[in-house]
């Protein structure tokens, strides 16, 4: 049996947004299914709002607001009947809140009659962060919101998000997008359960040392193989229509490229010294 979470710590301030970054089998839905009183981890302690995940699990259902990767409304309920449903079940209404929910809710209000199950994608997503919201919790979880999202309403998702902590909501999200990672406050990068690093993202990458190198030729797949090949070398990957570089050394490194190239006669040769990414922080720490 593998562990989905291996000795993962970490605290998150009030009022900030905290994200956990990383791939598909990471940990990162097992994480928030504890932290939300759905899942009984084996082994540790966990507080949310100060409350104990295990002992005042009931209390911290009322405080937290919880938007699971997969949808999860009722696909058979109008736009509008998920909203009163799930503000009943708190003991709310949709006007109490509706300052806090209102410039996602005027986006989704032409279309209150529809099936939820009618929706877009990123209609979707507005519906189950209005019912998510619908009580007005302190702790906003939101697990995968943005995938399978376009990038126009991925901005526009971030953009509330952003809205939504000025009103002091404390916000944990998860997304395998690296780039998402800039809009967090501070971030936990995640891998096989464990966390590999949690600081803000310029922080992330000061922590990059090396120099990196960014290469494209002619055979992509084929200069790729030549590279990793090569004993000076630390670490190659594709990125975008270039392969990044890292060597074991920063002696002569755009030397030793040029040098790889001409061996291998590719032609259409780009080398150029650039600035990591989270990404490039992330692989980093994944062969360390």
């Amino acid at each position: 049996m593998v562990a989905a979470l291996k000795g993962v710590s970490f605290t998150v301030e009030r009022g900030e947004i905290f994200g956990i970054i990383g791939p598909d089998g990471a940990g990162k839905t097992s994480l928030f299914r504890i932290l939300t009183t759905l899942l009984l981890a084996e082994s540790g302690n966990a507080w949310v709002d100060g409350f104990d995940v295990i002992k005042d699990y009931k209390e911290i259902r009322n405080r937290i607001g919880y938007m699971p990767g997969k949808f999860s409304l009722y696909q058979d309920l109008s736009v509008q009947e998920n909203l009163e449903f799930f503000a009943t079940i708190f003991n709310t209404t949709i006007e109490k809140n509706y300052e806090l929910i209102k410039e996602i809710y005027l986006q989704i209000e032409p279309f209150k009659e529809r099936k939820a199950g009618q929706l877009s994608g990123g209609m979707k997503q507005k519906l189950a962060l209005c019912c998510a919201l619908i009580h007005k919790p302190s702790v906003l979880f939101l697990d995968e919101p943005t995938t399978g999202v376009d990038a126009v309403s991925r901005k526009e998702f971030w953009d509330m998000l952003h809205r939504l902590k000025l009103q002091g909501i404390t916000i944990l999200v998860s997304t395998a997008y690296m780039d998402e990672a800039s809009l967090c406050d501070r971030v936990a990068l995640i891998q096989k359960g464990e966390i590999l690093s949690i600081n803000t993202p310029e922080g992330i990458i000061d922590q990059f040392e090396k120099p990196l190198w960014a290469i494209k030729a002619n055979e992509m797949y084929k200069l790729m193989n030549a590279i990793k090949n090569d004993p000076a070398v630390e670490s190659c990957y594709p990125f975008g229509q270039y392969h990044h570089v890292v060597f074991k050394t920063q002696e002569n490194s755009k030397q030793k490229l040029e040098n790889l190239a001409k061996a291998g006669h590719y032609t259409d040769v780009e080398i150029e010294a650039i600035k990591p990414n989270i990404e490039d922080c992330f692989m980093a720490l994944m062969n360390d």
